[in-house]
């Protein structure tokens, strides 16, 4: 890119999205916009292709367009709303993405915001609609300036935006200026700001390296544990560590994300979360949840519950940090259900019935994106003979506990640490949810 494109952020799908947005787009510093994205997305198995929709502050109306297509041996045009470049599809050749860049210029003018496409999608395939290549102009009619965009797939054409997208923002200064507004570092899946900071999110391990000297916040969560089986205990969330106003140099710092531990799928407890680490510090995996077999739970940045028949759950803080980077798993009751995981700000549930599995312990709720997310809940606990699963805490992504010969546990979601489920009689624990690591720092 020319020296005067500056990125503004940048976000790597690793799970699949109902939509892509960017927000707090800066409102001076640049001219226009410009939006390079690699796209797969998970439309019906009878196309070749499907298309997303564009949103401006959070709106699809008053768009218009008017395009030239290609493919095969064919051309066309048309015109209509803005249906971006043709997106390959589930039903495409394995692998392959659509490529395509859009440019907004003048996006804070107060006049009507003009919009060129240009994309090709990549089939490799010799079917007649496989391979397009498109133009497009398109107009919002709109005097509002461009504060957020957004891209969602368009009805009838799927519902996600499939794992391994990318999309990056740039910003485009006038010549001859420096832009006011731009990240300080580079590295991670997310690079996004609220107004006040930007912030890096590592939703897989990668490198960290500041520009310049800063001061910046960071969390660092581990992968949870996996739920126990048959009558399981709930896994332990990951350890959460969070610090403030700490001193980079510009110099490259590794960060690993943990993965998430599997569920218990025979007599052997579930799986311990991974470490993730920054900056010398790290946060432990949260213990799998006791199973048949191996019954107490396991220890880790969070304990894993214990499973049915009074079996006791695993100790927390694993590192021995001050504070703690989470609690104990909790005991099962006599004889038929599953403690819940422990949890980042709490520990986990005992069971106290035969007909109940244990909650997960609390999540921690920390706003370093500028949104308020709980990180780090336990995994509920499994039961043997009724249908009373334990929930995951907080709705912080940990599993839920599976419920007699009829529920699974189900898994925690990716990179919030949060504990998988345990499994309900003679079923298998849910995994452990991935971690993450998050640093921020001023935009200012």
């Amino acid at each position: 890119m020319a020296e005067n494109y500056v990125p503004l952020g940048t976000i790597q799908l690793t799970q699949n999205a109902a939509s892509v947005t960017f927000d707090n787009i800066p409102q001076s510093g640049y001219t226009d916009l410009k939006i390079v994205a690699s796209i797969r997305t998970d439309g019906a198995s009878a196309n070749n292709y499907g298309y997303l929709d564009i949103a401006f502050n959070g709106s699809t109306a008053n768009y218009s367009a008017r395009r030239i297509l290609g493919y095969a041996t064919a051309v066309n045009s048309g015109s209509g709303t803005v249906f971006l470049t043709p997106q390959n599809t589930n039903a495409a050749t394995s692998n392959t993405f659509s490529n395509m860049e859009i440019t907004i210029p003048n996006y804070t003018s107060s006049n009507y915001k003009s919009i060129s496409v240009d994309g090709v999608t990549e089939n490799n395939s010799t079917a007649a609609e496989s391979a397009f290549c498109t133009l497009e102009a398109g107009l919002w009619s709109s005097t509002s300036a461009i504060t957020s965009l957004g891209f969602s797939v368009r009805s009838g054409y799927g519902s996600s935006i499939l794992a391994n997208s990318t999309f990056s923002l740039y910003g485009i200064a006038a010549l001859g200026t420096t832009p006011t507004v731009a990240p300080k570092a580079t590295g991670g899946n997310i690079v996004g700001n609220d107004g006040t900071y930007w912030y890096h999110s590592f939703l897989s391990s990668g490198t960290f390296t500041p520009q310049t000297s800063l001061t910046a916040d960071y969390l660092v969560v581990a992968g949870g544990g996996g739920g126990g089986f048959d009558a399981g205990g709930g896994g332990g969330a990951g350890g959460y560590r969070y610090f403030t106003s700490q001193s980079f140099s510009a110099t490259a710092y590794t960060v690993t994300v943990g993965a998430g531990g599997a569920g218990a799928t025979t007599t052997v407890r579930g799986s311990n979360g991974s470490t993730s680490t920054f900056n010398s510090i790290s946060s432990s995996g949260g213990g799998g949840g006791g199973s048949d077999g191996v019954a107490t739970g396991n220890s880790g940045g969070s304990g894993g519950g214990g499973r049915a028949n009074g079996n006791a759950g695993g100790s927390g803080n694993a590192g021995s940090y001050s504070p703690v980077e989470g609690y104990a798993g909790g005991n099962a009751a006599n004889p038929g259900a599953g403690g819940g995981g422990g949890g980042s700000s709490a520990v986990g549930q005992n069971s106290t019935t035969t007909t109940t599995g244990g909650n997960g312990g609390a999540a921690t709720s920390n706003s370093i994106t500028g949104s308020a997310v709980n990180y780090a809940g336990g995994g509920g606990g499994a039961v043997n003979q009724s249908t009373g699963g334990g929930a995951g805490a907080d709705a912080s992504g940990a599993g839920t506990g599976g419920t007699n010969v009829r529920g699974a546990g189900t898994a925690a979601t990716a990179n919030l640490g949060g504990g998988g489920g345990g499994g309900g009689a003679g079923l298998s624990g849910g995994a452990g949810g991935s971690g993450i690591v998050i640093i921020r720092y001023p935009m200012a």
